[in-house]
């Protein structure tokens, strides 16, 4: 899909972490871009930074009505064509532990964010980006959009203490070919990225031995991800029409052993 002038890219989570990553390098490209990420962060101050192609719209992305007006704002720019969705939390919790049982809203709480949150933005993002006109392709019928969707290495190989995070993402990696044929008709792409280990905030409180030893777990590079190299591989999903309904991890090789 070639980005104009008119191509509005809405990212939740677009306040921190891969979400700003991504509205910067798709800002670069040449599109307008929606932060979408709760009200009281980052997010005006961030899209102040990004200039007059850059615009805020709080909303959690558990909320039909939130997002819906965030997608409204996105629509209200131009054409609305990409969506990526990187909000989400990573809270920890054993099933059983010293303190007893896993509460069920923890649970309910990431699985809502990670997993629902997700598929919130893009039923409504689908809907807005069904009215384009398709961009045109001399190889048949041109993306009308695209949804990049964020799973997790975590979803194929979760850690003790990860079941909320892993379930959730997995529900993610699960929904990506389903979303992907059900919108194929509209001519909507979907594609999920599952990131390893990246230095994002959800990283930002872990002490130096800890970031050594997840350092080491990657094969090559040896390092924790950066969120320019995520932002890097949506830019190229936007640009390739031929990936769809497919999850790439994006983890130098890692494997996540079971702790």
């Amino acid at each position: 899909m070639q980005i104009t002038e008119s191509t509005v890219a809405l990212v939740t989570g677009g306040a921190s972490g891969l979400g700003e990553a991504t509205a910067r390098r798709l800002l670069a490209e040449g599109a307008q871009v929606v932060l979408v990420d709760l009200p009281g962060g980052r997010g005006e101050e961030v899209a102040a930074q990004l200039g007059e192609r850059a615009s805020f719209a709080g909303a959690d992305v558990r909320d039909a009505d939130q997002v819906a007006a965030a997608v409204g704002t996105a629509a209200g720019l131009g054409e609305l064509r990409v969506a990526v969705c990187c909000a989400g939390v990573a809270t920890p919790g054993r099933i059983l532990s010293r303190r007893g049982v896993l509460d069920l809203e923890v649970y309910r709480t990431v699985v809502e964010i990670n997993l629902v949150g997700t598929f919130n933005v893009l039923r409504l993002a689908a809907e807005q980006m069904a009215a384009n006109e398709p961009v045109p392709d001399e190889r048949g019928m041109g993306d009308r959009g695209l949804v990049v969707m964020t799973a997790s290495v975590a979803a194929f190989e979760g850690q003790v203490g990860q079941a909320a995070y892993a379930s959730s993402k997995a529900g993610v990696a699960g929904l990506t070919l389903p979303a992907a044929r059900d919108l194929a008709d509209k001519g909507i792409r979907v594609m999920t990225i599952a990131p390893g280990v990246f230095e994002t905030p959800m990283m930002s409180g872990l002490g130096e031995e800890v970031r050594s030893s997840l350092e080491a777990l990657v094969p090559h590079p040896p390092r924790l991800g950066r969120p320019e190299e995520y932002a890097a591989l949506v830019a190229h999903i936007v640009d390739n029409p031929l990936l769809n309904g497919e999850v790439v991890r994006l983890d130098g090789a890692l494997r996540m052993p079971p702790r």
